[in-house]
C-alpha cells in the first residue's frame, strides 16, 4: 500500500489489496529549473538575516555548519575552516570517526540518536548509506543568481535540490531545502523505491543542529478552549518527543518548537524553531546526546502499513518550517513575512463577520435570522456566517452529519430567501460545513456503513457523537464533493467554515489499515478542488476551535478559528501565542457575549472588544440582547477596527516582556513605522499599584510621536493616571524610558494609537 504527500494527485485506487493506492511516478525523480552543481564542499545561503551553510562535499548528504544570524560574506577557505571547526572530537568508546549529522540523520554515521529513515524490506535495507548523485540550486524569483567561489556557492532566497542514492538498498533520496527572502528555512524529503520488492517505510523526518547555548526548550500544549499555552524546560540528555496521534494538529500540538538561549524573551535572546506543517498525525522532537549533540526535527507520523512503496513509488514529506531570530518576535516575524508573500495570501480587508453560532445554535429560524442579519449590518458588519443545523435532520449534534442537503422542514423555501436578506444588505454570506464526518444517524451512514473509518470490526468510540467518513474512498469523496458543490453553485456562497470536531481513533479504512494519512490527503484535495470549482471562495479551518491551526491546512484556508473559547481573558493569552506562528489578519478573533459561554465569566464589552481588533474581527453574540448602549459601543469598535485593520492586517507584531505579569503590552507597527496599536491588557491584579513604566519597541527612534489613548466606551477610566496622554515621545525614548502604566482594574485593555508627527 502507498501513499504521497503530494497535493496534486486526485487519483485514488480502493481495490482490495491496494486501500490507498496513489498511482504517481516517483516525486523525486522529478525535473527542476534550478542549474547543476558539480565539486562544491558548501553552499551558503543567507537572507533576510539569516544565514544556513551546509557541507555538501565528498558526495555526502547535506550537513549544517551554521544556521543563524546572517555571516556576511564567506570565502571559500573560510567555509572550509568553519567546516572543519565543526567536527565532532572523537571520545573514548565511542566511533572511531567524527560522527557528521546530516539534514537526513544516518544511523551509519554513528549517528546513534532518532534516524531520519526507518523502513526495510522485511527486515533488510534498513540503515541506508546515500550518495549524492546530483546538487541543483535555483535562485527565488528576482534573487541574484549563485555567486560561485571554488568549492562554495553563496546565494540570497533560493531552492536547494539534492538527489542522492542508495544502490544497494535501491533507495534514492531527495531532499529540498528553501530559504526565503525573510530568513525562513523550508525542507523536505522525498523517498522513491528502486527495488524490486515493496518497501514498508516507518519513518522519513529531517533535523536541524542546534548550539549548545540552546539550553532550554520552548514549545505550546494546550486542551479543547484553551489552545497554545506555552511551556519551558531544560534541554537535557534524551529526548523532548511531541506526537500528535488525533488525526488533526491538535489543540494540544506544539506550535513552534523551539530551542532558546536560557532568558529569551520576546525582545531578544536566540530561538531555533520548528513547525511541522501538516494536519495529520505529527512528531517533532529536541533531542541531546550523551555525546553532546543536539537536534530539533519533525515529519510526519506514520502508523504501521500506512505507506508500503511498491517498485518505483514514491513518499513525499511534508514541509518543515525553521526558524530562527533573535527574540521571539523576530522568530515569528519570519513565519509572518513568508506568509504574507505567498501569492494565495488573502490581500483583500478581512471582512468584518458575524458569525451565528453562539447566537441561535440550532434553531435556526429565518424571522430571527433575518433580524440579526438587519443588526449585523446596521452595525457595519460585512460577512454573515450561517453555522450548524441548516441541514437535514440537524436538530442537535446526535443527527444529520453526511446529509449535505438544505433542511427542508426548517428551511421550506430553501437558503435562498436568507442568502438573498444578506447580501441584498451589502453581505457576502457563508456557511458551515463539517466535510469529514458523519453522525449514525444519517441517511448517509445508514446506506454506507461501510464509509466510516474503522477496524477490528467495530465502531470506533464515538465523539461529539459522531464518526469519520473514509473521503479516501473515491465514492464518499466523490459523494461529499458532489453534495458541497450543489449548495455552493445554488447560492451565492463567499465563504465556507470548515469544521472537525472530533480526533481520529481507530480510524481505519478497507481491512482495517490505518487511513490517517490517507484521509488527510484527501481533505487537502477536496479543499483544493473545490477552491477551483469556486476560485473566490474563502474557507476557515476550524476544528473544535484551533486543533488545526497548521501550514498545511493554511495553503488551502483563509484563516483559522483560535478556539471555540472566546472569553477575552483566555483569548489574551491564545492571540498572544498563535501569533508565534501566525499573523493577525489569519486568526479569527470575535467579540461574544458578555457572559462567556464556555467559560461563564462576565466581561466588558471594551474588554472583549479591545482584545478581538487584533485579529480577523468578527461577532458571535445574539445581538438582539444588546442594550442600546452596547450596539453605539460595538459600531464605534467595528468602526475602528475598519480605520486600523490595514495597519493591523500587514505590520509587525510586536510584544513586549512583561515586567509585571499581570500586564502584557503588545501591539502591531505599521511596516513604514509611521504608526502602532497598542494594547496594555490588565489580566490579573497585580502585587504593586501602580505598576511602573511600560514601554514600546519597533518604532523609528529618530522619529517623533504622538500617543493618545482610545476612549471607547466612555472616558479613560482614570484620565489622572494618562498625564502624558497627547504628548509627543521620540522612538527612542517611548522603547528605552517608556510611559507609566495608567491604573486599571483587573480584565480590562486599554488601547493606544501611537502617530508619528514627522
Amino acid at each position: 500500500m502507498t501513499t504521497t504527500t503530494s497535493t496534486t494527485s486526485a487519483t485514488t485506487d480502493s481495490g482490495p489489496t491496494a486501500v490507498g493506492r496513489t498511482a504517481t511516478r516517483p516525486a523525486a525523480a522529478g525535473t527542476d529549473d534550478g542549474r547543476a552543481h558539480e565539486g562544491l564542499a558548501g553552499v551558503h545561503l543567507t537572507a533576510g538575516g539569516v544565514s544556513l551553510l551546509l557541507d555538501v562535499a565528498d558526495g555526502r548528504l547535506p550537513a549544517v555548519v551554521h544556521w543563524g544570524a546572517a555571516l556576511g560574506r564567506v570565502s571559500a577557505p573560510e567555509a572550509r575552516a568553519l567546516t572543519a571547526a565543526d567536527v565532532h572530537a572523537v571520545v573514548p568508546n565511542e566511533v572511531d570517526v567524527p560522527v557528521r549529522l546530516a539534514l537526513l540523520p544516518e544511523h551509519h554515521t554513528g549517528w546513534v540518536g532518532r534516524p531520519g529513515l526507518s523502513g526495510s524490506r522485511q527486515g533488510r535495507d534498513w540503515s541506508p548509506l546515500f550518495e549524492v548523485d546530483e546538487l541543483r540550486v535555483a535562485a527565488a524569483a528576482g534573487a541574484p543568481e549563485p555567486e560561485r567561489d571554488g568549492d562554495l556557492l553563496t546565494t540570497g532566497a533560493a531552492r536547494l535540490v539534492v538527489t542522492a542514492r542508495d544502490r544497494v538498498a535501491a533507495l534514492t533520496l531527495r531532499l529540498e531545502v528553501e530559504l526565503a527572502e525573510g530568513g525562513l528555512v523550508r525542507l523536505r524529503g522525498a523517498l522513491v523505491n528502486d527495488g524490486d520488492e515493496d518497501y514498508d517505510l516507518q519513518e522519513l523526518s529531517l533535523a536541524l543542529p542546534v548550539p549548545g547555548r540552546g539550553r532550554e526548550i520552548l514549545d505550546q500544549a494546550g486542551r479543547w478552549g484553551r489552545e497554545r499555552v506555552p511551556q519551558r524546560r531544560p534541554v537535557v540528555v534524551g529526548s523532548h518527543l511531541r506526537e500528535g496521534r488525533k488525526g488533526r494538529t491538535g489543540s494540544d500540538a506544539p506550535t513552534v518548537l523551539s530551542v532558546v538561549v536560557p532568558g529569551t524573551g520576546f525582545e531578544r535572546g536566540e530561538a531555533w524553531g520548528l513547525h511541522v506543517g501538516f494536519s495529520g498525525d505529527h512528531r517533532s522532537w529536541v533531542e541531546k546526546t550523551s555525546g553532546g549533540l543536539q537536534v530539533v526535527g519533525g515529519g510526519e507520523l506514520l502508523l504501521p502499513g500506512e505507506v508500503r512503496l511498491a517498485s518505483g513509488e514514491s513518499y513525499e514529506g511534508p514541509w518543515l518550517y525553521a526558524s530562527w531570530g533573535d527574540g521571539l518576535d523576530e522568530q515569528a516575524g519570519r513565519f509572518h513575512h513568508w506568509l504574507r508573500a505567498r501569492p494565495q495570501h488573502p490581500t483583500s480587508p478581512r471582512p468584518v463577520t458575524l458569525n451565528v453560532w453562539e447566537a441561535v445554535y440550532f434553531d435556526h429560524d429565518l424571522a430571527r435570522l433575518v433580524d440579526l442579519a438587519d443588526r449585523a449590518a446596521a452595525l457595519g458588519v460585512e460577512r454573515f456566517v450561517l453555522d450548524d443545523g441548516w441541514f437535514r435532520g440537524r436538530r442537535d449534534d446526535t443527527a444529520g452529519l453526511g446529509d449535505w442537503v438544505v433542511d427542508a422542514d426548517v428551511w421550506p423555501d430553501g437558503l435562498g430567501p436568507i442568502v438573498d436578506h444578506v447580501t441584498g444588505l451589502g453581505m457576502e454570506f457563508g456557511l458551515w460545513f463539517e466535510p469529514e464526518m458523519v453522525n449514525e444517524d444519517s441517511d448517509l451512514a445508514r446506506a454506507h456503513p461501510e464509509w466510516i473509518l474503522q477496524t477490528g470490526g467495530r465502531l470506533p468510540v464515538r465523539s461529539r457523537n459522531q464518526q469519520v467518513l473514509d473521503l479516501g474512498r473515491p465514492e464518499a469523496f466523490e459523494h461529499v464533493l458532489g453534495q458541497m458543490t450543489a449548495v455552493l453553485s445554488a447560492h451565492d456562497i463567499a465563504y465556507v467554515k470548515w469544521d472537525h470536531n472530533r480526533d481520529l481513533v481507530d480510524a481505519g479504512t478497507v481491512g482495517g489499515v490505518p487511513g490517517v494519512h490517507r484521509q488527510t490527503l484527501a481533505t487537502y484535495r477536496l479543499m483544493d478542488e473545490l477552491r477551483r470549482r469556486f476560485p473566490g471562495l474563502e474557507i476557515e479551518s476550524c476544528s473544535s476551535g484551533g486543533s488545526r491551526v497548521d501550514l498545511g491546512v493554511l495553503e488551502r484556508t483563509d484563516r483559522v478559528w483560535v478556539s471555540d473559547c472566546i472569553d477575552p481573558l483566555d483569548r489574551q493569552q491564545m492571540m498572544r501565542w498563535t501569533e508565534q506562528l501566525l499573523p493577525p489578519e489569519l486568526l479569527g478573533s470575535h467579540v461574544a457575549s458578555g457572559r462567556s459561554h464556555t467559560t461563564h465569566r462576565l466581561h466588558d464589552l471594551s474588554f472583549r472588544a479591545g482584545t478581538a481588533v487584533f485579529g480577523h474581527f468578527g461577532i458571535e453574540w445574539d445581538l438582539r440582547l444588546a442594550t442600546d448602549a452596547e450596539s453605539d459601543e460595538l459600531r464605534a469598535w467595528i468602526a475602528f477596527h475598519k480605520e486600523h485593520r490595514e495597519l493591523l492586517h500587514t505590520g509587525t507584531v510586536v510584544r513586549v516582556d512583561e515586567h509585571d505579569p499581570s500586564l502584557w503590552v503588545h501591539g502591531v507597527v505599521a511596516t513604514d513605522r509611521s504608526a502602532a496599536v497598542v494594547a496594555l491588557a490588565y489580566v490579573d491584579r497585580s502585587d504593586v499599584s501602580p505598576r511602573g513604566r511600560f514601554t514600546l519597541r519597533g518604532l523609528d527612534p529618530e522619529r517623533r510621536y504622538v500617543v493618545d489613548p482610545v476612549t471607547i466606551g466612555g472616558p479613560v477610566r482614570d484620565a489622572a493616571t494618562l498625564p502624558w496622554a497627547g504628548g509627543t515621545f521620540s522612538g527612542r525614548s517611548l522603547a528605552v524610558t517608556g510611559l507609566q502604566a495608567p491604573v486599571s482594574m483587573p480584565e480590562q485593555v486599554q488601547l493606544l494609537t501611537v502617530r508619528a508627527v514627522d
